[in-house]
């Protein structure tokens, strides 16, 4: 299973970007997806996930309410939009799939919890 993001870049703050990750080699829409970000000198963290069929999404406390997840099952994307960026949202940003919750509305939060990893792309917020 291969997962390619796309998206990021440099914006002001206050900006927006709408991040988009393409699944193949797999069965996208069993799995549950999930958004993470590492920023430099800290762990990769939790920012967002969707259950297999988007019946249930999950946030970060951080971007609850500024970032939307949502998926296209007949595409094979995931995407993540992202509004009211701030200078602490600058991190890669990773997109992930987990086969373990598929068939369920469980979202996991924790890395370990992934089995598949797209290669990251760099979202930097200026102030």
């Amino acid at each position: 299973v291969q997962l390619q993001a796309s998206g990021g870049g440099m914006v002001q703050a206050g900006g927006s970007l709408r991040l988009s990750c393409a699944v193949s080699g797999g069965t996208f829409s069993r799995y549950s997806m999930g958004w993470f970000r590492q920023a430099p000198g800290k762990e990769r963290e939790f920012v967002a996930g969707i259950s297999w069929n988007g019946g249930s999404e999950y946030y970060a406390d951080s971007v609850k309410g500024r970032f939307t997840i949502s998926r296209d099952n007949a595409k094979n994307r995931l995407f993540l939009r992202m509004n009211s960026l701030k200078p602490e949202d600058t991190a890669v940003y990773y997109c992930a799939a987990d086969r373990l919750f598929t068939g369920t509305q469980v979202i996991g939060m924790a890395p370990i919890a992934y089995d598949y990893w797209g290669q990251g792309t760099q979202v930097t917020v200026s102030s």
